[in-house]
């Protein structure tokens, strides 16, 4: 097989169509990229061809936007070529060792405008290449519209972000004593509904269940607390929901209808939506995932012998496309395109649909350490594997993330992970989607890809 890789690379500024594809120095004209040999056995054989043949060919396409608060100057020619001859090779080496299907690499800066890079398949087994337009779903980013509803209604004096939860949503346990504010924060202590191991065992074996908001949080109070409120951070969806909840209530609309009002309709946003089902817009990646969500609670992140005997004995990873997301609804329903997360990354960041009053709260970000330590400083509790700190977040705000100078969000859902973030200080967007959320060693894609990006791209 020969093929060819083809990145997109948007300038700032006008450019010949004909400059915007281009075959990377380090790769000859129509050869395939060589990929690092692995063991032949077994099902490793047959899972090595159908890896070469998602990985190749490498498809890109670049939205052509721009976030709002960068200037326009045209590329670095000394940066042009980055993701062609460094990242984008890494990026295949990381898709191979982690059986990644397909991802969707998007970098925005200054010096280079934008380059995409779209790699592997969007259907195993069927020969399709990614596409840089398919929807995917974004998991807990999903939190970040929630979050910013809120701050919007707070803004509007519609609510107080130190107001009780029981003022808002009567019934939840200790709820005169948790505060709006502890909610974005993710510092309530509640349990989190989506550790339950028999929801998880329902959505192994009963995919297509639907569930209400109101079931979700029944679910929660069944479980005491993990802490006081205010005295420890811990990945809840039950506090997204809640705040998904408090947005319905107070305004007495659909939470689809308040982020298309307030959110995607703003920032021209046209393929984001709340899946309360399991229907993905087309065109769309079919998802993927190891092993069932029931065992993914417990297994620790492996590696050396035991991350490769995984990876041997791994098998063929389960088909999530078409299971229902209404268990995650405003904690990580939404589905997505890379267009609208490039508009999405930036006003998030810079607080584009918020009053400066709440976008100084939003940014109030509170250390995030394994143990109680210095003041400001919260002790998190939630999964090393799959919490806030597994993508690198140093802190968190209000419904946003700090990492290492990117705000924004990581997230997952069965099928699918993602890295959407904005760093204000070097103007810089990164969007990592990937059709797959949990590899064989326990890691997340979308996290080990963004790790390639932080390391070529950004020198972290």
């Amino acid at each position: 097989m020969t093929t060819r890789l083809h990145l997109s690379r948007t300038a700032r500024t006008a450019r010949p169509a004909s400059s915007l594809t281009s075959v990377p120095d380090s790769l000859p004209a129509g050869a395939a990229p060589r990929l690092a040999r692995r063991p032949k056995a077994g099902l490793r054989r047959g899972w090595k061809a159908a890896l070469i043949a998602s990985l190749l060919p490498l498809t890109a396409a670049a939205p052509a936007f721009g976030s709002p608060s960068v200037a326009n100057p045209a590329p670095d020619p000394n940066k042009a070529g980055l993701m062609e001859k460094k990242l984008v090779p890494d990026l295949i080496g990381t898709m191979q060792k982690l059986r990644i299907p397909g991802a969707i690499v998007s970098v925005t800066m200054p010096k280079w405008g934008t380059t995409t890079a779209a790699l592997g398949t969007d259907y195993l087994g069927s020969g399709q290449r990614m596409d840089a337009a398919e929807h995917l779903r974004i998991g807990d980013v999903t939190r970040t519209f929630t979050g910013t509803l809120v701050l919007q209604l707070a803004g509007q004096h519609r609510l107080g972000l130190d107001e009780p939860v029981a003022a808002l949503v009567p019934g939840v346990p200790g709820g005169r004593h948790i505060t709006v504010r502890q909610l974005l924060q993710m510092t309530s202590g509640l349990y989190d509904y989506a550790e339950d191991s028999a929801l998880n065992q329902t959505l192994d074996q009963h995919p297509d269940t639907k569930f209400t908001p109101q079931q979700l949080l029944a679910v929660a109070f069944r479980h005491k607390p993990y802490f006081a409120p205010g005295k420890g951070f811990h990945d809840s969806a039950t506090d997204s929901v809640l705040l998904g909840m408090i947005a319905e209530r107070v305004t007495r609309q659909p939470l689809q209808t308040l982020m298309e009002q307030r959110i995607f309709r703003p920032l021209g946003m046209k393929d984001t939506r709340i899946d309360d089902g399991a229907a993905i817009p087309a065109p769309n990646a079919h998802g993927y995932q190891y092993g069932p969500n029931a065992a993914g609670l417990t297994a620790p992140v492996l590696t050396g012998k035991d991350a490769a005997w995984a990876d041997w004995s791994a098998g063929k990873p389960v088909d999530m496309t078409t299971a229902n997301a209404s268990w995650a609804w405003a904690a990580g329903a939404a589905s997505s395109t890379l267009a609208d997360l490039n508009r999405w990354a930036p006003a998030l960041a810079t607080g584009k649909l918020l009053s400066p009053q709440m976008r100084g709260q939003q940014l109030q970000f509170a250390k995030l350490s394994g143990s109680a330590g210095a003041a400001g400083t919260l002790a998190s509790s939630s999964s090393p594997a799959s919490g806030t700190a597994a993508y690198g977040a140093t802190g968190y705000g209000l419904a946003v993330g700090d990492y290492a100078g990117f705000v924004g969000n990581a997230g997952r859902i069965p099928g699918y992970s993602s890295f959407v973030a904005y760093d204000p200080v070097k103007q810089a967007t990164v969007v990592v989607l990937a059709n797959s959320s949990r590899s064989p060693d326990g890691t997340v894609p979308a996290a080990e890809l963004m790790k390639r990006v932080a390391a070529d791209v950004f020198g972290g």
